[in-house]
């Protein structure tokens, strides 16, 4: 029972987050100014919000895949037992963008890229 209360809190707040899904440009521009920051950085709410925003859009694209998966599509990525993606990883895939692509491209957008690139499915 408490999982489909979560599952279902879940997917309530799915829409919520893909409404206000953050765009390349931005998310880069405040990576940058916490790295600026230094230490200070993992007192500052836009650390959180950087974090957040990664992990609501790979629970988004994990969704994704599996829902393909079910369909009997194939996924845009097929993730390896353990796969993980580091912050410097993220944001060298991102910074790969054209900067006058980034504020048109979406972090979901940029992230499913890097994954397919990372964990392409095999035939």
């Amino acid at each position: 029972m408490k999982k489909k209360l979560l599952a279902a809190a879940l997917l309530a707040a799915v829409p919520i987050g893909a409404a206000q899904a953050m765009d390349v440009a931005t998310f880069l521009a405040k990576a940058d100014a916490l790295q600026k920051k230094g230490m200070m950085a993992l007192m500052s709410s836009d650390y959180k919000l950087l974090k957040n925003e990664v992990v609501a859009q790979s629970q988004v694209l994990r969704n994704e895949r599996l829902a393909a998966q079910r369909a009997g599509r194939k996924p845009a990525y097929c993730p390896t037992a353990k796969s993980d993606l580091e912050s410097g990883e993220i944001l060298a895939a991102f910074r790969t963008i054209p900067a006058a692509q980034r504020p048109r491209i979406q972090v979901r957008d940029a992230l499913r890229a890097l994954l397919a690139r990372k964990y392409p499915c095999r035939a």
